[in-house]
């Protein structure tokens, strides 16, 4: 994967680790790789599975809030998981009081979401 991100090696990583059966899928014996199929992500996830391989090769490199939760959502990433997996982003979500905010490090702006 030439190219790739922080964002796609942990987006990659944490697909092969997902097992069909975690999420609800059939969990046929006729994969050859282990974890989630893209197409499978990109259902659970509710994103086309062209985005997911141009997240993967850092072909896209910023992805939304919105975007970065899905993904999270749909492979069961723990809170310590979840803050690595917007780490890696250049949008990072941080907890402030009673209200979650979008933090943009090359704009070092702070933007409330509700």
């Amino acid at each position: 994967m030439t190219g790739t991100t922080d964002l796609g090696r942990a987006l990659h990583a944490w697909r092969d680790r997902t097992k069909p059966a975690e999420v609800g899928l059939p969990g046929d014996g006729g994969r050859r790789a282990p974890g989630l199929r893209r197409e499978e992500l990109a259902q659970l996830a509710g994103l086309s599975v062209d985005y997911i391989v141009r997240l993967e090769q850092g072909r896209s490199t910023n992805p939304s809030p919105h975007v970065l939760s899905a993904l999270a959502r749909a492979l069961r990433l723990t809170t310590a998981e979840r803050e690595h997996f917007f780490s890696c982003s250049p949008v990072r979500r941080c907890r402030a009081p009673g209200r979650f905010v979008i933090m943009c490090r090359e704009a070092s702006s702070v933007c409330s979401t509700g």
